[in-house]
């Protein structure tokens, strides 16, 4: 590889992706906004995007056998050959029953197509130029989701024209990945699940993981028609949601070197809190045009940014050999956040209002920040009480024996169960046992030197592109 332009070795994997994504990030925006036009339930419109991130998580799974078996390559184009009939089979059947299998099964074969694509830049990439190509892999797919909406600005009307586009991109980005000269990557190997111990370890980092997907999820299933209900048309529509996938873009570089600087806890607990003011906002008063505008670049700024910092908080709160089964569970929890969250926003949308898109937003970054404060506060209890219990050990008595705890067994006053408490120590191990490793930062952030973001582990840092942040 070329010392001085790394990714032109990878070139033909970026031009793959970046058609992939175009299709992609269309192909979302083009359902909402078609079910949109004709008066559907937004409930339907919230089902299709969380089937899509069902099989996301299923084809996570099945991912890793297939390429196991017949090769990156081979399982690349049988992926997305089947995406691209998916998405064509939107055009001969109008039954909404199918077009949620056929998200599902779309789901399953981009994250196939994703997994390829990664796990071939995580092993060829060398390592002085790993942030270098996975920078430019996170904004080729940027640029493909943001030419995905641009595309469909061009057909006000929508029809079928876009379909038959979305189609050729799919069915495209074969031809690549296809023709490379590069050496193929090594088989797979599965990656273990071990959430519920990731759970106790990063409790924070997997909980802003969790309600970033929810709101990922709705954001780009829902979005499109709640611009739809305050009268925009298509190219409105799609301006809108480029101008938010643009603020989600510029602001990855410049939020990483915050969090250089500033404990990634602290930043998780001011993102949710500003997010849950602005989108409250957004609920409540009539934006339009270009306050809209504004209000939607604040929102990707600070929305799309909530994945990779959670999960750079994660990583430094766990051992190297452990980080590939981080990655799986933020991967599967980002994945179950984003199944939901399209479900309840859009059963909000059909009671109310399509204004309560971004109401419950609001209740999501809410219950993040209550969540984020009462586990910071709750870490800086028991780490002070720990202090206090370790420095208690090493005040000076006036003898040897007032200092051991064998004096209270000679004092026919102390009970007998009082002197066993006080040899065995319990309260000091019980406050030991509720300390998780993943302690904030926040109590010694001095002694935390290792607290940075590692641009050289993006595979980490961000979500697999879906919807993205994970961008679809």
């Amino acid at each position: 590889m070329s010392s001085k332009h790394p990714y032109r070795s990878f070139s033909a994997l970026f031009l793959t992706t970046l058609l992939m994504l175009v299709a992609q990030g269309s192909l979302s925006t083009y359902l909402g906004l078609s079910l949109a036009q004709q008066n559907v339930d937004s409930i339907w419109i919230g089902a299709l995007m969380s089937c899509y991130y069902l099989g996301l998580v299923l084809g996570s799974k099945l991912g890793h056998k297939v390429i196991a078996q017949v090769g990156h390559i081979r399982a690349f184009v049988a992926s997305a050959a089947i995406v691209s009939a998916c998405a064509m089979t939107h055009v001969l059947i109008d039954q909404l029953e199918v077009w949620l299998v056929m998200r599902v099964i779309v789901g399953m074969g981009m994250m196939c197509q994703y997994m390829v694509l990664e796990s071939w830049l995580n092993e060829q990439t060398e390592s002085s130029q790993r942030g270098t190509v996975f920078a430019f892999y996170m904004i080729t797919s940027y640029l493909g989701m943001i030419g995905g909406q641009l595309m469909l600005s061009q057909f006000p009307e929508l029809g079928i024209a876009p379909l038959l586009i979305i189609s050729m991109c799919y069915s495209l980005c074969i031809v690549p990945i296809a023709l490379t000269k590069r050496i193929h990557p090594a088989p797979l190997q599965p990656a273990p699940l071990r959430i519920l111990a990731f759970w106790k370890l990063v409790p924070q980092s997997l909980t802003a993981v969790t309600v970033a997907g929810m709101m990922a999820g709705a954001f780009y299933g829902l979005a499109p028609a709640y611009a739809a209900s305050k009268g925009m048309d298509t190219g409105q529509v799609t301006l809108f949601m480029s101008v938010t996938i643009l603020a989600g873009l510029l602001a990855q570089w410049p939020m990483g070197k915050i969090s250089d600087r500033i404990p990634r806890s602290r930043i998780l607990r001011f993102n949710a809190a500003i997010l849950t003011l602005l989108t409250l906002l957004m609920a409540l008063l009539p934006l339009s045009g270009f306050a809209l505008l504004i209000a939607t670049f604040c929102y990707g700024v600070l929305a799309f940014t909530l994945y990779p910092i959670a999960s750079a908080f994660a990583n430094q709160n766990v051992e190297q050999n452990d980080r590939v089964a981080l990655s799986a569970t933020v991967l599967l929890t980002f994945g179950l956040g984003a199944c939901f969250g399209p479900l309840l926003a859009s059963a909000l949308m059909q009671l109310i209002s399509p204004a309560m898109l971004y109401a419950f937003i609001s209740c999501c970054a809410l219950t993040l920040f209550l969540r984020l404060s009462r586990v910071n506060y709750t870490q800086k209890m028991v780490k002070r009480m720990m202090d206090e219990q370790q420095n208690a050990q090493f005040k000076m008595g006036s003898g040897d024996l007032v200092s051991s705890p064998l004096a209270a067994a000679l004092d026919p006053r102390v009970d007998e169960e009082v002197v066993v408490a006080q040899m065995r120590d319990e309260d000091f191990i019980a406050a030991y046992q509720q300390v998780p490793a993943g302690y904030d930062e926040d109590i010694e952030q001095e002694q935390q030197s290792e607290d940075h973001f590692d641009p050289a582990e993006p595979a980490n840092n961000y979500p697999r592109n879906t919807e993205q942040n994970k961008t679809v």
